[in-house]
C-alpha cells in the first residue's frame, strides 16, 4: 500500500510483509526525497541538485556515494566511500561512448550516423555489433562470435530469423499487421485467431487450442486451455483489475490488487 500527501508526493510504503518505508521531504516544493526511514528505523539520505539531479546518497551506515554530472546534466562520475571511482564519457551528442570502472577497465561503445548503438568493445577487446537497414531496422547482430539475422516485409514487420545454428523462425501476418502464424526453430508451428476488433480469442500450439474471453467491456476475463479455465482476471465495478488467478499444482492461487480513492 502507498500513502500520499496533500502534494500528492509519496510518503509511505507498505510491502506484502508489512514492512513499512517512509520518504521525507526538505520543503513543500521538492518532489525529491531527502530521506528514507526503513522498518528497522534505518536512515537513507540524499541530496539533489536544483535540476534534480542525484548529488549524494548516504546509506544506514553513514557511507556517502557523490555524484558528478556534466553541463547537460548527464552522470559522468561516481565516487565511492573507499575511494573507488566509475567514469562515464560521452560524444558531442550526449551519447555514452565508454565507462570506465573502478578497477580502471573500460568499455566502448559505437553508434552510426543515425544514433544507432553498433558496437561494444569490452575490456578485453571482444566486441559486439548491430547492424542496420537504411530504415533503422536492426538486420544482423554479432554476440560471442556468434550472428543472428533478421528479415523484414515491405511493410517493416519481422517475417524470418536465422540463429546463429542456420535454423529460422518464420512469422505471417495478416492485412491488420496482427501475427497469424508462427513457426520456430524446432519446426512447431503456433497459430493466432482474433475477432474484428482485433482482440486474440484462440491461439494453436500442435493441437493445444487456448482460448482467451472478454466481457462486454472487453476487459480479458479468463482464458481456457482444452476446456478448462487456466487463468481468470475479474475487475470491481470501476473496471480496475481487483484479481488474477491461475492454477498452480492443482490449486488456484490468486493475486489481490487494492488501490486508494485515486486509483494508485
Amino acid at each position: 500500500r502507498r500513502k500520499y500527501d496533500e502534494y500528492g508526493r509519496l510518503i509511505q510504503e507498505t510491502a506484502p510483509d508489512g514492512d513499512i518505508t517512509r520518504y521525507r521531504y526538505d520543503n513543500p516544493h521538492s518532489d525529491l526525497p531527502c530521506a528514507t526511514d526503513d522498518a528497522t528505523g534505518s536512515r537513507k539520505t540524499m541530496t539533489w541538485s536544483r535540476y534534480g539531479q542525484l548529488l549524494t546518497f548516504t546509506d544506514c551506515s553513514g557511507y556517502q556515494t557523490r555524484y558528478d554530472h556534466d553541463r547537460f546534466g548527464q552522470m559522468t562520475a561516481v565516487h565511492r566511500e573507499e575511494g573507488l571511482s566509475q567514469y562515464r564519457a560521452y560524444d558531442s551528442r550526449g551519447q555514452l561512448i565508454a565507462v570506465k570502472d573502478t578497477q580502471g577497465h573500460e568499455t566502448r561503445y559505437e553508434y552510426n550516423i543515425a544514433g544507432d548503438l553498433t558496437a561494444v568493445i569490452a575490456p578485453d577487446g571482444s566486441r559486439n555489433g548491430t547492424q542496420y537497414d537504411a530504415w533503422g531496422k536492426a538486420v544482423r547482430t554479432t554476440q560471442g562470435g556468434l550472428t543472428r539475422s533478421m528479415e523484414y516485409d515491405a511493410a517493416g514487420r519481422v517475417i524470418r530469423l536465422t540463429s546463429e545454428n542456420g535454423s529460422h523462425t518464420t512469422f505471417r501476418y495478416d492485412v491488420l499487421d496482427r501475427l497469424i502464424q508462427e513457426t520456430g526453430f524446432d519446426g512447431r508451428t503456433q497459430r493466432y485467431h482474433h475477432d474484428l476488433t482485433g482482440k486474440l480469442i484462440r491461439s494453436e500450439d500442435e493441437g493445444l487450442v487456448t482460448h482467451w474471453h472478454y466481457d462486454e467491456a472487453d476487459r480479458l476475463t479468463h482464458r481456457t486451455v482444452k476446456g478448462e479455465t487456466a487463468e481468470r482476471w475479474r475487475y470491481d465495478e470501476r473496471g480496475w483489475l481487483t484479481d488474477i488467478s491461475h492454477i498452480s499444482e492443482g490449486h488456484r492461487v490468486t493475486v489481490h490488487y487494492g488501490y486508494d480513492e485515486k486509483g494508485r
